[in-house]
């Protein structure tokens, strides 16, 4: 598909709030309740279970593609829920800089005691991306 039919404006920009990490904590808590026999009759019938990897076009470090369209001024350097669907159950979020460098932050307390929301790890965060 011709990439100038994608739309410009999307929707995949979302903030990262505490709603969102309980969304993610609620996938992982979900994920561990699978029961173990499902895994282990495939592994004695001779079936892999698929393992979904991360999309390459989204790797940290890397810049975000034109297909997400531009991001919000007001957005940028803010921490936003992650949109790779291998993230979905990670307790992660991601920062995109001016120039639409990727940048992944783990949402567990840094150093024990710095929460993803706390304001000294969030300027922490903005003078990290910040070019």
């Amino acid at each position: 598909m011709d990439r100038w039919c994608w739309p410009s404006e999307t929707n995949s920009f979302r903030l990262f709030t505490p709603e969102s990490l309980a969304a993610i904590e609620q996938r992982i808590a979900e994920k561990k309740k699978q029961p173990d026999k499902e895994k282990e009759k495939n592994k004695h019938q001779g079936v892999e279970e698929e393992q979904p990897a991360p999309q390459l076009d989204l790797k940290m470090c890397k810049k975000l593609p034109s297909l997400y369209g531009d991001i919000p001024s007001e957005l940028i350097g803010e921490p936003l829920e992650d949109f790779d669907p291998y993230y979905s159950d990670h307790k992660t979020f991601m920062v995109i800089n001016k120039r639409r460098t990727i940048f992944r932050f783990t949402a567990t307390p840094a150093l024990c005691i710095f929460g993803p929301f706390n304001p000294v790890r969030k300027a922490a965060i903005k003078i990290l991306t910040n070019s």
